[in-house]
């Protein structure tokens, strides 16, 4: 059985929520390859918002984009993901169709930085915000290495208080372990009445 890996899942998951013209967040750039996907659903007349504390998150992003020619189609933010409120435009909260997340550290460089659980909660309750109705947010966690495990219980607790509008599923990864990644696919529904 061919194994597909959980953020192949996001990414599938993410392309059916989009459309040409749309607009989508990026919270965490890493190396690119979310922004890069992103920017290839949005199409030439999308917008993708990006975000990252670290310098060379914003270059390797900056230079995938740029061999791929989408760098026209993203707003790179060299910011935490926590303060997406106050650089997306006011006009786009509520009609931000996908916000990705991928947690932990930033593959190639120092591992002892991490994305930070004060942060990372505070960029979903801003996701939410900005979030369109019928659109997603997928945040791919690690619980299996230093701060992942803390970062992962405190996500799964954040979801279990959601407002009905919110859907949340998690999948696991096929690996069955308590330190194994896992994606949270989190929905918003219409407006309840």
């Amino acid at each position: 059985m061919t194994r597909i890996s959980l953020l192949e899942t996001a990414h599938d998951i993410v392309c059916r929520h989009l459309t040409p013209n749309a607009f989508a967040v990026d919270a965490t750039l890493g190396n690119g390859h979310d922004t890069a996907f992103l920017a290839q659903c949005v199409g030439e007349g999308g917008r993708v918002f990006g975000f990252d504390v670290q310098a060379q998150a914003l270059a390797n992003t900056g230079q995938r984009l740029l061999q791929q020619g989408l760098e026209n189609r993203t707003v790179l933010f060299h910011a935490s993901h926590a303060e997406m409120l106050a650089h997306i435009p006011e006009e786009l909260q509520g009609r931000i169709r996908a916000v990705m997340f991928n947690l932990g550290y930033l593959p190639g460089a120092e591992k002892t930085l991490i994305t930070q659980t004060g942060s990372t909660l505070a960029a979903l309750d801003a996701a939410c915000g900005l979030l369109a109705e019928q659109g997603v947010i997928t945040v791919l966690a690690y619980p299996g290495h230093a701060g992942g495990d803390s970062e992962t219980q405190a996500l799964t607790d954040w979801c279990g208080q959601l407002p009905r509008q919110f859907q949340v599923e998690i999948v696991l990864s096929k690996l069955d372990k308590p330190t194994a990644p896992r994606l949270f696919v989190i929905r918003k529904q219409a407006d309840l009445l």
